[in-house]
């Protein structure tokens, strides 16, 4: 292109900075009374309105319940102390984007319309950012850029998906980095780097996915000058640190919270060759996708690549024939196309194949990816249109005018459409379903949906399509054992909770689940080794502690169940219920002082807690303290003055101090609150044979 593109009004091609005293201030005067200005920016928010307002209302979506929904973190008081310091408490260590959404949720809780406004203002935000940034290459058509941006159809997964802030949060402050730099580089203004630098870091701290920025500046240094030199790779040099820090800070932050929280799968990938042609495959679907943005799916058909085609890999020299022609080009268009196609491709590597990530077990890849990497291709086209118009010599023709006119509309018709498929799950999984009917996840979203509808049978038969493409689907396994349970095919649902197991044997709900189910069926033994199975896993889980002891006292084994409750008041020392099942696996061991220490703790923790007040009660019953025990069962009879058992046990009680008339009162009162209540029955029947001058015996 011409040298104008490559430098802003007023620089000299020798790098010379000019005067700015003033220039702020005219700048902004001149934009104020610039009415086509603001058409522009009306244009821009409009359409954006305009497409999106179909999600405007639009339900939770595929991974919301992990990032929100489900999230307890949201309602842990030490919420933002975690996100910024406890890499490992979630998935990502993105800080600013946990914090964000955590304001949102104290905001917005469960009304999506918040999230929503939220994701398409930063959208909006960035449009007009891009705007800016294609000022500073002097392109006359810089607005398009922004407006493109706003309608592209291959966006709107980024903007409709809640969770998708982390896109929409980290590219304002990357544009901002950007424009800062390309200032420090043409006016070697201190403050300009430190400003990229900062945005930059906050662009990070967002989504390390903007870890290409030291790579993309070096880029634009070449395009600026042709040369890269010593003290431009200085330059780059801290925003470089800042990458592998934050980037290996949430690598870590992903293993230590995935292996425990979701059901992990291997990626298949088989050899060199296979790793080879996914990436170059990638890069082909998305640079395709995001100049002919038709057809979008949440899920796409995941093509085999193992023992890949000729025809497979040949993207690579493709590409490389590409590259070779806009190197040989690069005193004129070339320098324009590696600009715009290197930073497509610098930014997109990352999700191309380069790293497996969890995602490629059901896709090799998403729309959300090119939120970044698009803009290098719409740079080009703005640019294109501008040398364009330079080779016309005069403004575009009518009939170039029409067709990008009409191309606009088919954008922005476009994402309108597809953007009505992202209202709720239902929706979303059938317009999948229907355009890829391999999509095993998309059948076992759906059959989750209506699961949660209790349309059990629909569910059924939907996690059962899943299974048959995809036998060794973890999550259908599961849901399909949750299913069968609901309806009752109890030892069917024990059969899928195994595989599921098999299939993911470091996933804590799967390993717990199965337990539960297991000692819902009544197969103790099985229960009682699946727990301990799991332990390694979740011994720092009270829970499962409590569930073994209970397993052990059920089962007989009652100093296990000392132990197992033993654990659980360790973890869990202020919650009563710990000490109150403590106390009981000590009465079963004959520990009754030990026992009675539990039960006390207990009361101490919560005084209201019956159960523990009858516990004692029996307790001291039994170590001859037959007032105290009194005095116990009176409390929890006041507590819970219709429970039959706590009559019974009062009773007898009352026999045992000889309080006959008052021990048969209530056991009256459990046969009146349970007339089945064999034990009230007997001991009613056997004091009312003795004769009134009898003493009475326990």
């Amino acid at each position: 292109m011409t040298k104008s593109l490559r430098h802003p009004p007023g620089l000299a091609q020798s790098g010379q900075a000019t005067p700015f005293q003033g220039e702020v201030k005219r700048e902004i005067m001149a934009v104020v009374f610039d009415w086509k200005f603001w058409l522009k920016v009306l244009g821009i928010l409009g359409a954006g309105l305009w497409i999106y307002a179909p999600v405007f209302h639009g339900d939770w979506l595929m991974d919301d319940d992990l990032y929100i929904t489900n999230n307890h973190l949201l309602a842990d008081p030490a919420r933002l102390e975690k996100a910024w310091f406890q890499p490992g408490s979630f998935i990502e260590y993105y800080p600013i984007e946990q914090t964000v959404q955590w304001i949102q949720w104290q905001l917005w809780k469960n009304d999506t319309l918040g999230y929503h406004l939220t994701n398409l203002g930063l959208h909006l935000l960035s449009a007009l950012l891009i705007w800016r940034l294609l000022t500073k290459f002097n392109l006359r058509r810089a607005w398009l850029g922004g407006l493109i941006f706003a309608i592209h159809p291959a966006l709107v997964e980024s903007v409709a998906w809640i969770v998708e802030l982390k896109n929409t949060l980290s590219l304002p402050p990357f544009l901002l980095a950007m424009c800062f730099y390309i200032d420090y580089e043409r006016y070697h203004r201190k403050r300009d780097y430190l400003l990229a630098l900062m945005s930059f870091l906050v662009a990070m701290l967002c989504k390390v996915s903007m870890a290409s920025f030291p790579a993309v500046i070096l880029l634009y240094v070449w395009w600026e000058r042709g040369r890269i030199e010593w003290k431009d790779i200085k330059a780059s040099l801290p925003f470089l640190f800042m990458s592998f820090v934050l980037v290996g800070l949430t690598l870590r932050s992903g293993m230590l919270f995935s292996e425990t929280n979701r059901m992990m799968g291997l990626v298949p990938i088989d050899g060199f060759l296979s790793r080879v042609a996914l990436i170059g495959e990638s890069f082909s679907f998305y640079l395709a996708t995001s100049l002919w943005p038709f057809g979008l799916l949440p899920l796409y058909p995941r093509w085999p690549v193992d023992s890949p085609s000729l025809l497979q890999l040949l993207p690579w020299p493709v590409g490389a024939l590409a590259v070779l022609w806009f190197w040989r080009k690069r005193r004129t268009w070339g320098r324009h196309a590696l600009l715009g196609f290197g930073f497509f491709f610098l930014t997109v590597a990352p999700f191309t194949g380069f790293i497996l990530i969890s995602y490629m077990r059901f896709t090799w890849v998403m729309d959300h990816f090119v939120y970044l990497p698009i803009i290098g291709l719409i740079g080009l086209v703005v640019a294109g249109l501008d040398l364009l118009e330079k080779r016309f010599s005069s403004p575009l023709p009518f009939q170039v005018r029409a067709v990008l006119g009409l191309v606009l509309i088919g954008l922005a018709w476009n994402s309108h459409r597809y953007a009505e498929k992202f209202v709720d799950q239902e929706t979303l999984w059938n317009y999948t379903i229907q355009r890829n009917p391999n999509a095993w996840p998309a059948y076992s979203n759906l059959g989750s949906i209506l699961l949660e509808k209790d349309q059990l049978p629909q569910a059924r038969q939907l996690f059962e399509q899943a299974l048959q493409l995809n036998p060794d689907y973890i999550e259908a396994h599961y849901n399909l054992g949750l299913t069968l349970l609901r309806l009752g095919q109890v030892p069917e649902a024990i059969d899928q909770m195994k595989q599921a197991a098999k299939l993911a044997p470091n996933n804590t709900e799967i390993l717990f689940m199965l337990g539960r189910t297991l000692q819902r069926n009544g197969r103790i033994a099985e229960a009682i080794e699946q727990y301990q199975s799991s332990l390694p896993l979740l011994s720092d889980n009270p829970e499962i502690h409590a569930r073994l002891g209970a397993l052990f006292i059920q089962s007989g084994h009652f100093p296990e169940a000392v132990e197992e409750f033993r654990r659980t008041v360790q973890l869990v020392p202020t919650v009563a219920s710990s000490h109150n099942d403590l106390g009981n696996a000590f009465y079963l061991t004959g520990q009754t002082a030990q026992a009675m220490t539990e039960y006390r703790q207990a009361l101490q923790l919560n005084p209201s807690l019956v159960e523990a007040h009858n516990n004692l009660g029996g307790a001291l019953q039994r170590a001859g303290q037959v007032k105290g025990a009194i005095e116990e069962y009176q409390v929890a009879l006041w507590l819970a003055p219709n429970n039959p058992k706590l009559h019974a046990n009062l009773g007898s009680a009352l026999q045992q101090a000889g309080q006959i008339q008052e021990a048969i009162h209530h056991y009256k009162m459990a046969l009146l609150l349970d007339p089945a209540y064999v034990e009230a029955k007997d001991r009613l029947a056997a004091l009312q044979n003795l004769p009134p001058s009898e003493p009475t015996e326990k």
